[in-house]
């Protein structure tokens, strides 16, 4: 048996497990007055990653993992986690706006103004490359830079908006 299986089913039980948490947390925060911005980008994005983790099942389960980016892959993971705590309730996966609270410029967000979007610019073409599929990671690390321009463009005409 390979060990991409393992690295697999990691990434998936983590994402369904992350939607799980973004959907509760988005109904608390449209519960209390918050509104959703730029949902026009979000059918894509989600058809996106649901295409990269599927492919990565189909042409990545019977591949033995590359050990540099599996450390690379736990680096960024670190960071996904500390983005999550940072962010508490209001860690979705959509753009929703809190008029009464301002951005959060703490944890990660010192340093970087999306670093969420940095980590999974990094994180797609890493996974895939942990399990040698050098062409998965270029096409779908471009095709999902364009998908954090689309949304960071969104999330920052929302932010305009509210000022």
């Amino acid at each position: 048996m390979t060990n991409g299986p393992l690295l697999l089913m990691y990434v998936t039980l983590q994402r369904l497990v992350e939607l799980v948490i973004a959907q509760r947390n988005t109904r608390k925060l449209l519960a209390r007055g918050a509104y959703e911005a730029g949902a026009a980008h979000y059918p894509v994005m989600i058809a996106l990653h649901a295409s990269w983790l599927l492919s990565l099942w189909a042409l990545g389960w019977n591949r033995t993992l590359v050990p540099g980016f599996v450390a690379l892959f736990v680096i960024l993971q670190i960071g996904r986690f500390w983005v999550l705590r940072t962010l508490g309730e209001r860690w979705t996966t959509r753009i929703i706006m809190t008029p009464w609270a301002a951005p959060v410029t703490a944890g990660p967000f010192r340093f970087v103004r999306h670093p969420n979007y940095l980590i999974v610019a990094f994180e797609l073409p890493c996974i895939s490359l942990a399990l040698g599929l050098v062409w998965h990671a270029l096409v779908f690390g471009v095709l999902n830079l364009l998908m954090i321009a689309w949304r960071i463009r969104s999330e920052n005409a929302a932010y305009a908006r509210l000022t």
